[in-house]
């Protein structure tokens, strides 16, 4: 069985056929998803798909380039939201350099309230980072992240930044990124990261793994990364599956 840690079956992209993929999901091996939020909206959405899917989990945050929504009474609601029994995280959270909006200082202000929020719910947090590794990992050290966990989503740095990760605790997120030709930056990061750290993600509906690149990515295209891993890792499929199951019910405090 397949552990799926970061998809956004909220999207828009799922509208025509999300229920017909969703229920095809635990038949295909994917034992279990965490649903991650993005916004106040997706957060809402992401609660409802836990209602539904006893399979489907969720996290509940911002992603930073929509923390310019964010103010004292939403963020009040996404405290409460916290709460909600399949809740397993507080995420996406971060900063975003690439798209840099809103304004770098909002961000980081918003990233340093969410770690403070999971720290106070004793929830991990699901880490979004994009050409701004120094500044995540300034305030990651600020805020003891270490003493909170979680994962780095997504990882596109060097295997020495995926140390400095590591070295507060945390899992990395690998997705479809590792199967593209021009992946070799994180393909020499997996090769030294331990498989005990690794978690498997698709980043639905984006970065879907080769041959499917620039379609709507899904869950159903975890086995192409497990192959990859397993490749990299000179182990078989059903070990990497094996460990990154358990990794993920660790990482997301799950029995």
């Amino acid at each position: 069985m397949i552990f799926e840690t970061h998809a956004h079956y909220d999207d828009d992209a799922f509208d025509e056929d999300r229920e017909l993929l969703l229920e095809q999901l635990p038949k295909q091996g994917i034992g279990r998803v965490v649903n991650i939020g993005a916004s106040l909206k997706s957060c809402q959405k992401t609660l409802d798909l836990m209602e539904k899917y006893d399979y489907i989990y969720g996290a509940i945050g911002v992603h930073p380039n929509e923390t310019g929504e964010l103010n004292e009474e939403n963020f009040a609601w996404l405290k409460k939201q916290c709460e909600h029994k399949k809740c397993v995280a507080v995420g996406e959270i971060g900063l975003d350099y690439y798209w840099d909006e809103p304004e770098r200082q909002v961000q980081k202000e918003w990233f340093r309230r969410q770690l403070r929020l999971a720290k106070e719910m004793d929830l991990p947090v699901v880490i979004h980072s994009r050409d701004a590794a120094q500044d995540t990992i300034q305030i990651m050290k600020e805020e003891h992240a270490e003493e909170i966990g979680g994962v780095v989503h997504c990882f596109a740095y060097t295997k020495e930044t995926a140390q400095i990760f590591l070295d507060m605790g945390f899992y990395i997120g690998v997705g479809g990124v590792i199967t593209f030709k021009n992946g070799k930056k994180l393909k020499e990061a997996v090769e030294d990261i331990p498989l005990e750290r690794i978690v498997l993600e698709t980043d639905s509906p984006y970065l879907s793994p080769e041959p499917y690149r620039g379609k709507r990515n899904s869950s159903l295209n975890l086995p192409f990364v497990v192959e990859q891993i397993a490749s990299i890792k000179n182990v078989t499929p059903e070990e990497v599956e094996r460990v990154t199951y358990e990794n993920a019910l660790k990482l997301y405090r799950l029995s």
